[in-house]
């Protein structure tokens, strides 16, 4: 399983980025982040993720088998995270990408692509087949990332995860070749 730290040098090539996976000492980070990003987009009320038990505890949520959660981290600090999980209530072939946020001094680095390109790779080696994963109107950013990297909007949800605050809807076919 993909398991490696990646250190990078970020688009001025003068700092250097590491995506690892999540350790216990990154859960206050992590749930911090989550709660000051969702609001940003307005996602802080019912329905929306920010309000997930695992929030707290991302760190032994995600060491389940088939589940990981990646952090990017900059100058020691946690900026920005995802992970894959199997999808509630769904298929065990298909899994669903969760909490993609990343604080504003992360995005447009190309620090979102790489994690999820991250976060795929695990995916499929962890034996899903297909990817799902929720949004809403007004990330459109995280969106266009999406798309560039072949996901494709689907009308409804998919699962139970309890997020019924999105409205978007997106899945990726993991056997077919990353894009992007």
């Amino acid at each position: 399983m993909t398991t490696r730290n990646a250190l990078w040098n970020g688009a001025d090539m003068s700092t250097e980025w590491i995506l690892r996976p999540i350790e216990s000492r990154d859960d206050a980070a992590v749930a911090t982040i989550i709660r000051k990003v969702m609001p940003e987009f307005g996602a802080s009320g019912p329905g929306f993720a920010i309000h997930d038990p695992e929030v707290d505890t991302m760190s032994a949520s995600y060491s389940r088998p088939r589940h990981r959660y990646f952090v990017v981290a900059h100058d020691g600090r946690v900026l920005g995270g995802a992970g894959i999980a199997p999808l509630t209530g769904g298929d065990p072939s298909v899994c669903e990408l969760r909490k993609m946020y990343f604080l504003p001094e992360a995005r447009g680095r190309g620090v979102g692509e790489r994690l999820l390109k991250e976060c795929l790779a695990f995916a499929k080696e962890a034996g899903y087949q297909l990817c799902y994963l929720e949004t809403l109107t007004g990330m459109d950013q995280a969106q266009k990332l999406y798309e560039k990297v072949g996901f494709g909007q689907i009308p409804k949800a998919m699962g139970n995860t309890g997020h019924f605050g999105c409205n978007r809807f997106y899945t990726r076919d993991l056997n077919r070749p990353l894009s992007g």
